[in-house]
């Protein structure tokens, strides 16, 4: 058997929460290895709905342990937050069933006040961001000034943390016409809230280097998606983490070669949220038509999610970069009724064809897509759990995707039901 990574191969929004729900029933430790609040994912189990932001999907299924791996940023109020909703649901989010990484960096109100100032101040600078913090946070965290998990165990020792982060931000704030902020003032939040956090404080490499040992079977979880790596998205429209599976191994603390298959999520058609380029994005009635039958509004902002046809070109980019073995195609539903499919194949780039995703934003902006036209299917798919539930259209819409990225589909979604899955390929199954 093998450990899964699950990563996103558009830009976010395709489904994940679902599929590593559906994946965790047979994993017993799930790891989060990147990001931060700003990752929704939506899980619909036994007709109750579940919306998370930074805790692990897995967490609400008993009997499996949720990691929160030193990859991610965490806010502690949103975390804590996020158990007390789960709590009201039902679900116990206790020391017992989840691990917060010691290494992990804090996200805290002077990061969201960053991330809001720099959103709003000039519309020419805006990235499209949740104003959240992550980045700031990220920021800090390279620059080695960050406040970590860890230190909420030494209030003692804090102050001198915090100045030297305040050193930092207080002449950031100044140059946004913010006001400058007090050692005392973080202090007291940081003293409030340790004894809340601490407990789920661990040694979180270690903890997975046990589990590995004894042959558990664990499952990485990523957030957003390839197109929003900081290094193979497309820059400066992205976030602010790697988001491919090699992130795993590094926000985990776990070797590489215990990161497994990698699976990769893809919608049947493409979405996005905020800012940046799109070649299939559709402003037409069609564009309406997918968002409306996809419910296309972000888990976390609300915000409404840009719309297109299926992108070949981008997700068989994603599919090198990433290091994705198989494909979960999900809201494969959303495309039945209509009379015709199209697929992105290449794209235009200043009179020459192109079968790549240019690393520059402004040749991004003017790739124009080459489409394909497949017959489209009337029947539905919806709730299908077998190929021979399928519309022979929409299997032979699925072969093509499949021939066009270089790697097999090995699940397909047909709704948002967790059950309601096709299974090709077992991805605990060793390659």
């Amino acid at each position: 058997m093998s450990n899964v990574a699950v990563i996103g191969a558009q830009w976010g929004d395709e489904g994940k929460g679902k599929i590593v729900d559906w994946l965790s029933a047979r994993a017993d430790v799930v790891v989060r290895f990147q990001g931060g609040h700003n990752a929704g994912h939506t899980l619909v189990i036994n007709g109750v709905t579940y919306k998370l932001s930074l805790l692990p999907s897995g967490v609400v299924r008993e009997g499996k342990l949720a990691v929160i791996g030193n990859g991610v940023v965490v806010d502690p109020w949103a975390f804590l937050s996020e158990v007390e909703k789960l709590k009201a649901q039902g679900v116990h989010v206790t020391p017992d069933n989840l691990v917060l990484a010691e290494n992990a960096v804090l996200i805290l109100p002077l990061h969201r006040d960053l991330d809001v100032a720099r959103e709003t101040a000039n519309s020419l600078q805006a990235i499209g961001t949740t104003k959240r913090g992550i980045g700031p946070a990220y920021e800090d965290k390279v620059g080695r000034r960050a406040l970590r998990v860890i230190d909420l165990k030494d209030l003692k020792g804090l102050p001198a943390k915090i100045d030297r982060l305040l050193a930092h931000h207080n002449a950031l704030r100044r140059g946004s016409g913010l006001e400058e902020i007090e050692t005392d003032e973080v202090l007291r939040e940081l003293t409030d809230i340790a004894p809340k956090i601490v407990p789920f404080a661990a040694s979180a490499w270690r903890t997975l280097d046990t589990a590995h040992r004894d042959g558990k079977r664990i499952l990485f979880e990523g957030a957003q998606a390839v197109l929003l790596d900081i290094d193979h998205g497309t820059y400066p429209y992205v976030t602010s983490s790697n988001t491919v599976a090699g992130q795993a191994a590094a926000g985990s603390g776990v070797g590489p070669r215990i990161v497994g298959n990698v699976l990769g999520i893809a919608k049947a058609y493409t979405t996005r949220v905020g800012e940046g380029p799109f070649p299939t994005e559709l402003t037409d009635a069609i564009g309406e038509t997918l968002g409306q039958r996809g419910a296309e509004f972000g888990t976390v902002t609300g915000r409404k999610r840009r719309c297109g046809w299926f992108d070949s070109v981008l997700v068989r980019q994603t599919v090198v970069t990433g290091g994705i073995d198989g494909i979960a195609l999900t809201k494969l539903d959303v495309l039945d009724g209509f009379e015709e499919i199209k697929l992105c194949v290449a794209y235009m780039l200043d009179g020459e064809e192109i079968d790549y995703l240019p690393a520059d934003a402004n040749e991004q902006a003017r790739c124009e897509p080459i489409y394909e036209t497949l017959e489209g299917w009337q029947e539905s798919t919806r709730g299908a759990r077998s190929w021979a539930d399928l519309p022979a259209q929409a299997v032979k819409y699925v072969r093509r995707v499949e021939e066009l990225i270089g790697a097999p589909v090995t699940l397909l979604s047909t709704s948002p039901e967790r059950d309601d899955t096709i299974l090709m390929r077992d991805p605990f199954l060793d390659r």
